[in-house]
């Protein structure tokens, strides 16, 4: 078997983001085939002249490099879903190549703490990440800014990489095992595409509502945070995070978006409640009694603080409340389906085959679980336009979605789980961003 070098592969890693410089000159198709030639190519030639040395160890075992791969592909990937907009495929591609493989080489190096919630990335390697891949997707983005029409203002080809590749950074100390090819890019795409729709026109008109909407939205969350607390219905860093949450869409989006975040966390946290002396049998509950952490508010909520972003910094306010809601409906609605389910569920099959399974397998759907989210779905949809957010119109439009993101969920979770690809916050987030895509698209 030919000797492993970690340190060899992160280098080629970055020194492939040279080819980046020529997106300034490319066309959209020319860097896509450029793309595609170096996919075949690390696919097919570069195991023959030596390459097996950048194969990791399961490469060998699986016979299949799966990172040499994935890199090109999702160079691919950006080039297409950017084609108008090369300089942020070239920042995303900055993120990946540089800020990817200095975590590993600082991360080796230096070592040092470690996260408490993945032994495997270390706080150093992270901060090289944030660093390095911040400072390659700024260079890219303002070197490729030219072959953009019309030409991006200078602040987001300095300020949206930096925003990127923190967030980037992040989501690679996620511990799935999920490929970093396919995650960072993805993380560093969304945020760019998000910074791509502001307008300083649209944040400036809506300063003034956000700043007058703040003292508001700290007091009643920092209130809500402590009673939910003192209720154990959230943990200590639940808290923290889910109150940071709630200011963000309460300022961004105002007073009833928050209402609505504040009923689907009253409902979901009332739903993990219910026939919990069962779940407790079966060992099927929530872990820490139900209460909610970090990552659960996180997962659940990150598409609706997004959404709120949008509202107060896009021209697009209307799209983005009914993303806002759809991805709120959908998480507090899945919670429903899934409690109940666990709860009271007679009748649980797998979604991807159908079998019978006990209650709880990942993946799996009860009719009881499906027809409760569905209602939940309903109801919280109509509190949404009790509120203002959306259009009676639209109610539709989000349930569709919420149940969408349910069965994508529900597949991933069947095939992608026990493996450890993805975990069950970040299904979480897959399912409210899919239910707020699937609902703008028919909304």
């Amino acid at each position: 078997m030919t000797t492993h070098s970690e340190n060899a592969r992160q280098w080629v890693h970055v020194g492939s983001a040279a080819f980046a410089f020529l997106l300034r000159g490319l066309t959209w198709w020319q860097a896509a085939a450029l793309a595609g030639t170096a996919l075949v190519f690390n696919l097919l030639v570069l195991p023959r002249i030596g390459g097996r040395r950048l194969y990791r160890p399961v490469d060998h075992a699986r016979g299949f490099p799966i990172g040499i791969v994935l890199y090109p592909l999702a160079v691919l990937l950006l080039v297409v879903a950017f084609s108008t907009r090369l300089d942020i495929a070239a920042a995303a591609w900055g993120i990946l190549a540089f800020g990817d493989g200095a975590a590993t080489l600082i991360g080796r190096r230096v070592g040092g703490r470690r996260w408490p919630w993945n032994q495997d990335k270390t706080v150093a390697g992270t901060i090289g990440f944030a660093l390095f891949g911040g400072i390659g997707a700024v260079a890219l983005a303002c070197w490729t800014r030219p072959a953009v029409t019309p030409m991006p203002p200078w602040s987001f080809a300095i300020l949206a990489p930096l925003a990127a590749a923190v967030v980037a950074a992040l989501v690679e100390t996620i511990p799935v095992r999920l490929d970093d090819n396919v995650s960072v890019p993805a993380a560093a795409a969304g945020v760019l595409w998000l910074a791509s729709l502001m307008t300083r026109a649209s944040a400036v008109s809506s300063g003034p509502a956000v700043v007058s909407a703040l003292p508001w939205a700290i007091a009643a969350n920092a209130a809500v945070a402590w009673i939910g607390h003192r209720a154990r219905t959230v943990s200590a860093s639940g808290a923290i995070v889910g109150a940071a949450i709630g200011i963000a869409v309460y300022a961004g989006a105002g007073r009833s978006a928050w209402l609505l975040l504040l009923a689907t966390f009253i409902v979901a946290s009332v739903a993990s409640r219910m026939g919990l002396q069962r779940k407790v049998l079966l060992d099927i509950a929530e872990d820490r009694g139900g209460r909610r952490g970090a990552g659960n508010a996180i997962a659940n909520c990150g598409v609706a603080v997004v959404a709120a972003v949008a509202a107060s910094t896009t021209p697009d306010a209307v799209g983005a409340l009914i993303a806002l809601t759809a991805a709120l409906v959908a998480g507090g609605s899945d919670t429903v389906a899934s409690e109940i389910g666990k709860a009271w569920g007679r009748s649980t099959f797998l979604v991807t085959s159908f079998g019978r399974v006990k209650a709880g397998t990942p993946g799996a759907m009860s009719l009881e679980g499906t027809a409760a989210g569905v209602i939940a779905a309903f109801g919280l949809a109509a509190l949404a336009v009790w509120l203002g957010l959306i259009d009676g119109s639209t109610i539709v439009a989000v349930v569709v979605g919420a149940t969408a993101g349910a069965l994508v969920e529900s597949v991933l979770a069947a095939t992608l789980e026990e493996p450890g690809i993805v975990n069950n916050d970040m299904l979480n987030f897959i399912n409210t961003a899919v239910a707020a895509v699937v609902a703008l698209a028919i909304a």
